[in-house]
Parts: C-alpha cells; sequence; structure tokens
C-alpha cells in the first residue's frame, strides 16, 4: 500500500514536510500546498522556498498547481522542471469559498466544457507527468460520471479522489459508491482520499476496495504524525509502536526541529506561534488531557512560555496509542 501525505494550506510546507520526513516518515509522496500561477511571474518567495531543491533534499515530493488558465500551468509546470520535478499535481479539489468563486479548485468541476478544453491544452503543452486530485464534483455527485468521461480521454499519470462534492468542504460522509466508479476508468492509477485516520479505518477501505493499492491521508496524520508509517507497516493495531518514553522522545525531537525552523525563517514570536498553534488543534488530541494544557499553549505569546506549557504536556501527560480523531470522523458510505 501507497500511502500519499496531503497538502494541506499553510501547514504541510517545506518545514514540516522536512520534519515528518527525518523523525517519523512512512509517506511515499508528500504534494506541496498549491501553487497558484501569476501571468508572466515567477514563484512567490513563499512559494519559491516551498519548492527549492535544496529545501526538499531526499523528500519525495510532487508539487500542485491551482488554476483554471493553461497556459499559466504550463509556464509554471516548465519552472518547475527546470528545478528537477519530473511530476505536477492538479488541484481539481480545494473548498474555499475564494478559490471556488474563481473557477479554480473543485469550482472548476462546474464546467467541464472549459475543463475539458484545459486538460486538451495540457497535456498536449508538456511532456511532464501531470497526476489530478479531484472532488467529485461542485454540488452534486452526480457530475462525478461525466467528469470521468472527460478524464479518461487523457493520460493521467494518476486520479487521487476525494470522494464528497465542494458543498461538503469535509463534513458528511465520504461517498464510495462514487470512488468505485473511479475504478473501472481503464489505464490511469486511482488513489482514495478521505477519512483514514487509522489502521482499523485502512482495514476497512481494503476490505471494501481491496484492488486500490495507493491512498493519502490529510488531517489525520497532522494529528498523529505516526499514521503514515503505522498505516504502511500494517492495517491494524496501536500506532504506538515504541515505548511511551521513546514516543515522547521522538515528537519532542520532531516538534522542537519544526519549532526551530519557523523561529529560524520567520521574523517575531507571534508569527512562529501562529504556525504552531494551528498544528496544535489537531495534534492536542495525542494526549487524552490535552485541552487542560491546550488553553495555555494557546494563550501564549512567548515562543518561551510556549516551549514551556509543551514540555509540561508532553511530560505529565501520557500519548494515546493513536489520536482521539472523533472530532474528524464521518461515516462512510456506500
Amino acid at each position: 500500500m501507497k500511502i500519499y501525505a496531503a497538502p494541506m494550506e499553510g501547514i504541510t510546507g517545506y518545514l514540516y514536510r522536512g520534519a515528518h520526513f527525518r523523525h517519523y516518515g512512512g509517506a511515499d509522496r508528500y504534494f506541496t500546498p498549491f501553487i497558484v500561477p501569476g501571468k508572466k511571474r515567477g514563484f512567490r518567495s513563499r512559494e519559491l522556498n516551498d519548492i527549492l531543491p535544496e529545501h526538499n533534499e531526499g523528500i519525495p515530493v510532487i508539487p500542485q498547481i491551482l488554476t483554471n488558465d493553461w497556459e499559466d500551468f504550463l509556464h509554471t509546470a516548465e519552472i518547475l522542471k527546470s528545478f528537477g520535478y519530473e511530476e505536477v499535481n492538479l488541484n481539481l479539489g480545494c473548498p474555499s469559498g475564494t478559490v471556488v468563486s474563481k473557477k479554480r479548485g473543485s469550482g472548476f468541476l462546474a464546467f467541464p466544457g472549459e475543463l475539458e478544453l484545459f486538460l486538451d491544452r495540457i497535456f498536449s503543452g508538456t511532456d511532464m507527468k501531470i497526476s489530478v486530485k479531484t472532488r467529485i464534483g461542485r454540488d452534486d455527485p452526480e457530475e462525478f460520471g461525466p467528469l470521468l468521461e472527460i478524464f479518461g480521454k487523457y493520460p493521467i499519470e494518476e486520479l487521487i479522489v476525494h470522494p464528497r462534492v465542494r458543498q461538503d468542504f469535509y463534513r458528511n460522509r465520504v461517498r464510495w459508491d462514487a470512488f468505485e466508479k473511479a475504478l473501472k476508468l481503464p489505464g490511469i492509477p486511482v488513489c482514495y482520499n478521505g477519512d483514514i485516520f487509522s489502521p482499523e479505518d485502512l482495514a476497512r477501505f481494503r476490505e471494501a476496495f481491496p484492488e486500490t493499492d495507493r491512498i493519502m491521508i490529510g488531517r489525520g496524520l497532522i494529528a498523529d504524525p505516526r499514521l503514515a508509517s503505522a498505516l504502511s507497516g500494517r492495517e491494524e493495531g496501536s500506532l504506538l509502536k515504541e515505548s511511551g518514553e521513546e514516543e515522547k522522545e521522538r515528537f519532542l525531537a520532531f516538534h522542537q526541529d519544526l519549532l526551530d525552523g519557523y523561529c529560524r525563517e520567520m521574523s517575531g514570536d507571534r508569527n512562529v506561534l501562529f504556525k504552531m498553534k494551528e498544528l496544535w488543534a489537531y495534534m492536542i488530541h495525542l494526549f487524552p488531557d490535552g485541552e487542560r494544557y491546550g488553553k495555555k499553549i494557546r494563550k501564549a505569546e512567548r515562543v518561551a512560555d510556549y516551549s514551556v506549557w509543551v514540555s509540561r504536556l508532553v511530560n505529565e501527560q501520557e500519548m494515546l496509542p493513536a489520536a482521539d480523531t472523533s472530532f474528524l470522523r464521518q461515516p462512510a458510505e456506500r
């Protein structure tokens, strides 16, 4: 089973990917947060830092592009190719209102004629491999059938399917019946993305779809950085493979690596803590009484105070065998 780490805007940049790869690993590929191309311009500094080879050395990274303009896509792909990348990923899944209103991400799915013309141009305009990450429609699951007919016309390297419509965001059930339709596409490898938060979730999914050999995980991996290595090694059981103290040491080393990176690359405690606190909205669920400490972590205004409360949390609490992901869960539907 191949395990992919999903992109999450503002969270899974190169500093996070590097720290996760060094301390936990288990992901066969890491996808970058989307790059939004602009006409006749290079990358913004944040985007450039995220894809520079020296910031991703040894890490299997696939850059993701968000656009509905084929010229912008090809221009960006050529720049990425010059940096040594052989594959890019097209984002047709982002549900953000500001993205959808511009007919990008999952908003592009509602315009199949324009999407087909776009795909015609990009697949004929570059020799790079192009994978696609998509939802099953903008407004209605019935949109997915015609979309699959369009996708089937192109040499897509891989189709990553999150079986929700845009209107679902990350609520409501994932639609396994829609995912099953994608598996019938001839010649296109299909990857599943959606609500795999534990080895038990993967076991249930594999029982339903034994022919699927790749999945993408996102929010579950942010909540529990052990998840990718656990899923890649087995399909059931605890994520806690080491002793409690060893797991704590590894978590603290991962956390410190990431904190040091933000302190090095960003100016001011406020900016650094904004990034770290965003992660703790997920990671706090690694600890049984984490919220009591989480309040102190969220209130911290200096890195020094923040670090004291993180240290207290990890030293005074036991890590759960797996993060409590009940706050993320919706039952699957088939």
